[in-house]
């Protein structure tokens, strides 16, 4: 009996996924410069976002790019590569963990600067670094009922003020060295956008399949790691092994519904660090090779990291290849969705 919840998809493909990067590129080894004297103070060794986390850089947006910019600037791209007309565009999804105010959505303000049309549903999704993945499975559920021809999921992240403020509060004399661990996820994140457009496969048959896939739910671990825009309080550890728990029992659990075991050509999983992306890999027994990696530059871009590690090696891709985006957020939850290229 299995414990996942099983979707699957009829007639839905991806006709473009597309990233935007932010232009501002941060090291860590600037942000020890910055936390140096509290890491003298406390004991603690610069160099761990690297040599821990495997990152050596990520990205931040200039300080006029909203969140809702950031996402329209890849959702254009997406629509540009389709050929796609926006007012054939019949729903709108922004992602986005990143948010101004808490209302109107972010999808009101990439509506407007895209120019969509006044029938085209769009709304706000959240589910931590997983909502991209949700996105998908909504757009393409509207998709296979009949009720839209073609659906845009979007995503905009930043991170330069919540690494301002973080960054800011480490410097104080009060700092202690569990304040720089409860911290640390906060100088792993990374500013990006990303945009897939979907469609019905009966009209674009060179689309890339969307075949389904399963996902599952570990909400008692939902204390684990907490955020806002001015800091996010992470137990790493804990974290890690619960995320790393759930993973491995989606994955079992899939084999009545997907043939996954017998192996797939792409990886798309979360990108979160060296760390996680090692010991995934060792529970699931996949191959890492097949796995690419963008956190080492990018950070962890919350749940425009799948689309924007996807887009990055899309042209790698060949066609029939199978591809698993393999994705988690905080609270905890899981979903893993299968694209056939």
């Amino acid at each position: 009996m299995t414990s996942n919840s099983v979707l699957t998809h009829r007639n839905v493909g991806v006709l473009s996924i597309q990233s935007v990067e932010a232009p501002e590129i941060v090291t860590s080894a600037w942000i020890d410069e910055q936390l140096a004297v509290t890491y003298e103070r406390t004991g603690m060794k610069a160099g761990t976002l690297s040599d821990l986390a495997g990152i050596e850089s990520r990205r931040w947006w200039p300080e006029n790019v909203t969140f809702d910019k950031a996402a329209a600037l890849a959702g254009r791209k997406a629509l540009d590569d389709s050929g796609i007309d926006p007012s054939r565009v019949g729903m709108l999804i922004s992602t986005s963990v990143c948010k101004h105010h808490l209302e109107p959505s972010i999808a009101c303000a990439v509506h407007h600067q895209l120019g969509l049309a006044p029938s085209c549903l769009n709304f706000d999704v959240g589910n931590a670094c997983l909502a991209f993945v949700n996105g998908m499975q909504i757009a393409a559920a509207a998709i296979d009922s009949g009720a839209i021809d073609y659906a845009l999921v979007v995503d905009g992240e930043g991170s330069r003020f919540t690494q301002e403020q973080t960054i800011k509060r480490l410097q104080q004399p009060t700092t202690e060295a569990s304040d720089i661990f409860a911290e640390f996820a906060s100088l792993t994140l990374g500013s990006g956008s990303a945009a897939a457009l979907l469609c019905r496969m009966d009209q674009h048959p060179d689309a890339h399949r969307l075949v389904g896939g399963v996902a599952r739910a570990g909400t008692e671990h939902h204390t684990l790691c907490i955020g806002d825009l001015e800091a996010m309080y992470t137990d790493t550890h804990a974290l890690l092994i619960a995320g790393l728990d759930l993973a491995e029992a989606a994955w079992k659990n899939a084999g009545g519904d997907f043939d996954w075991e017998a192996g797939m050509d792409w990886y798309i999983v979360h990108q979160v660090s060296s760390v996680h992306t090692r010991l995934l890999c060792e529970r699931l027994g996949i191959d890492h090779n097949r796995a690419p990696q963008t956190f080492p530059t990018n950070g962890n871009v919350g749940p425009a990291a799948i689309p924007m590690t996807l887009a990055k090696v899309s042209d790698k891709i060949a066609p029939g290849d199978r591809v698993l985006l393999m994705g988690i957020g905080s609270g905890l939850n899981t979903s893993y969705t299968e694209i056939v290229w």
